[in-house]
């Protein structure tokens, strides 16, 4: 067999490979993560607290996204872009995790689609408009993050930070 023809065997094995374990991951997260990248990135949960940054906008309801409530009832509002903002992978189970918003006070939302179809919604934290959403019991997995205005195409600088 030709050198060609060796590297191009090993480059089609490699494809092959890599397309197979792409689809055990496809399968393995669930429908709602599989062609989902993020806006600003993947938020990895290994240190304590973890923050990362953002930029709120978008035309879309994001109760068209995610639903109109929650498990626990509360309502999932506020517009944002269709692809999440973030995503958190999730390597164990969490018993308590809280996720903040600080956007400077701007009337903000957040809404979170977990590895089995789990939704989380968060809206205002006491007297402030900074939306906030704190819950027990994550499963390992990617979650999908949105983090929503109360208007549509608002664009406001947020940090989100995440903490156990």
């Amino acid at each position: 067999m030709s050198a060609i023809k060796k590297s191009i065997g090993k480059k089609i094995s490699r494809s092959v490979l890599v397309s197979l374990g792409s689809l055990a991951l496809v399968g393995s997260l669930g429908l709602g993560a599989i062609a989902q990248k993020s806006n600003f990135g993947e938020i990895k949960v290994s240190s304590n607290p973890v923050t990362v940054t953002g930029t709120t906008g978008g035309n879309t309801s994001l109760s068209a996204i995610a639903g109109n409530k929650d498990s626990s009832g509360a309502p999932c509002i506020g517009f944002g872009d269709p692809t999440p903002d973030h995503t958190m992978t999730l390597t164990k189970k969490m018993g308590r995790l809280n996720l903040q918003v600080d956007s400077k006070g701007v009337d903000t939302t957040i809404v979170i689609l977990g590895p089995d179809g789990d939704l989380r919604c968060g809206d205002d934290t006491g007297s402030k408009k900074d939306a906030s959403l704190e819950d027990n019991d994550w499963k390992p997995g990617v979650y999908q993050i949105w983090v929503g205005s109360m208007k549509p195409s608002i664009r406001q600088n947020y940090r989100l930070t995440v903490k156990s």
